[in-house]
């Protein structure tokens, strides 16, 4: 139990780490929460300070969920359920990050850290129904929606452990529910578009 402590709170304080937020003022010298979305991720970067910028906290964001697990299988034991409650408050920490005054991103690039160490089958297919959704439609946030969703199917499809699925199932509800505004954008028609074939 102790482990799973240890594991979690470093889970959660890496996650916590607002990769945006800290690159934008290092290397581009804006701060993303002064322009667009007001988002620290990386939709919001590579609409701000250009592709370069969105990948990279595309990356580091992702390298949290990563972590997240990895805290689960150092430290607990390495358990189904160790490694997702890693995961989730890895994806908590940036959401609601300590360093932020509990505010931050909405979890995707996180989120899919974490399900890269836990499903990595399930991690390219969802990557790549996110980039279809993205390049025909320019839409970053339905392509992470519909990524979401996919995620609990995909891991039941593919057999994977109670606990991976019931993950899925609580990642796809929350992400979702975190892109409610993007949602009544969509469907009034006035959501941001991202030129992603470029």
């Amino acid at each position: 139990m102790f482990g799973l402590i240890v594991a979690v709170v470093c889970a959660y304080l890496v996650g916590s780490i607002p990769s945006g937020l800290i690159l934008g003022k290092l290397i581009w010298k804006t701060d993303l929460r002064d322009h667009g979305s007001h988002n620290i991720g990386a939709t919001n970067a590579w609409r701000t300070i250009g592709k370069a910028g969105g990948i990279t906290v595309f990356l580091c964001d992702l390298i949290k969920g990563c972590l997240g697990v990895w805290f689960a299988i150092k430290f607990a034991d390495g358990s189904s359920f160790s490694q997702v409650m890693g995961g989730i408050m890895a994806i908590v920490g940036h959401s609601w990050s300590v360093f932020l005054g509990f505010k931050g991103g909405k979890g995707v690039a996180t989120g899919l850290g974490v399900v890269a160490m836990l499903m990595p089958l399930v991690t390219v297919l969802l990557f790549g129904a996110w980039f279809a959704v993205v390049y025909f439609t320019g839409y970053v946030s339905l392509g992470s929606i519909v990524a979401a969703a996919l995620a609990p199917i995909m891991a039941w499809l593919f057999g994977y452990d109670f606990w991976f699925i019931a993950f899925g199932c609580l990642a796809a509800l929350f992400i979702i529910v975190r892109h409610k505004q993007n949602i009544d954008r969509l469907l009034n028609g006035t959501e941001s578009k991202i030129k992603a074939a470029k």
